[in-house]
C-alpha cells in the first residue's frame, strides 16, 4: 500500500485505493437516493484500506446501477443528466485508476479497444463541465484551430475546435486540423489522461505539436 503511484504524483497505492473506494460509494449514494442536485460525500475511508472494503464499494455500486433505469433524470456533473452518466463515468474512472495501479506495479496497462475508445469519447464530451474542479480547462480557447484525435484500431475519431470563448468536440475528423494525433485507442487514452507523456507514447503527431501540447497541458482532470 505504500508503493508510489507515478501517474498520480504524491499518491501511494493506499491513497489510490481510498479514492476509488470513496468515489464508488459516492456515486452509489447519488444513484440510490435519486439525487437531483450535488451532494457531498462525507463517509471517511478506514485507516487501513483493504481489498474487502474496496470490493464492497464496487459491488454495491454495480448492484445499484443495474437496478436503476439508465434514462432516469438525476444530477450529474457531466453533460448527460441521467443515471446512465454514472454507469459510464464509473466504468472509465475505475479503468483509469486500475491503469494507475498497473503502472505502479510495473505492468503494461491493458483495456479492450471498444472500452478505451469510449473512454476517449467520455473524457472529451465531459471535459468542459469538468472546469468546475479542473480550472485549467477554461484556458482551452483559440482562434478556430482544430485538433483531430484518431484511433488506429477503432473507426472513431474526434475533432476539437478551439474557439475564442471555449472549445467544442464533435465525432469524426472535420475540417483541416492544425494537429492530428493518431494511435491505438489505449495509447490515446493514456496520453489524454496524462498517464503517459506525449513524447514517449506510441502515437504519431502530424502538424502543430505545440498546439497539441497546449491542449494536453490544460485538459488534465484534477
Amino acid at each position: 500500500m505504500e508503493r508510489a503511484v507515478p501517474s498520480c504524483p504524491g499518491w501511494n497505492v493506499a491513497d489510490l485505493s481510498s479514492h476509488v473506494g470513496s468515489v464508488h460509494r459516492w456515486a452509489e449514494h447519488l444513484v440510490r437516493t435519486d439525487a437531483q442536485r450535488y451532494e457531498p460525500f462525507t463517509e471517511v475511508a478506514p485507516e487501513e484500506i483493504d481489498a474487502p472494503w474496496i470490493l464492497a464499494g464496487g459491488t454495491a455500486l454495480v448492484t445499484t446501477l443495474r437496478a436503476a433505469d439508465p434514462s432516469h433524470p438525476m444530477w450529474a456533473w457531466g453533460r448527460d443528466q441521467r443515471v446512465g452518466f454514472w454507469s459510464r463515468r464509473q466504468l472509465h474512472e475505475t479503468l483509469v485508476h486500475r491503469i494507475d495501479l498497473q503502472i505502479a506495479l510495473g505492468e503494461d496497462p491493458v483495456a479492450d479497444v471498444p472500452i478505451a475508445a469510449d473512454g476517449i469519447d467520455e473524457f472529451l464530451v465531459n471535459l468542459a463541465p469538468a472546469a468546475v474542479f479542473s480550472p485549467k480547462v477554461t484556458n482551452l480557447k483559440g482562434t478556430g484551430e482544430r485538433i483531430v484525435v484518431r484511433a488506429a484500431d477503432d473507426p472513431r475519431a474526434w475533432t476539437i475546435t478551439l474557439d475564442a470563448d471555449d472549445f467544442t468536440v464533435e465525432s469524426g475528423a472535420a475540417g483541416t486540423p492544425v494537429a492530428t494525433m493518431t494511435g491505438a485507442a489505449l495509447e490515446l487514452l493514456l496520453v489524454l489522461y496524462r498517464r503517459q507523456p506525449l513524447e514517449s507514447a506510441a502515437v504519431s503527431v502530424h502538424g502543430n505539436r505545440e498546439r497539441l501540447e497546449f491542449w494536453l497541458a490544460n485538459s488534465a482532470l484534477e
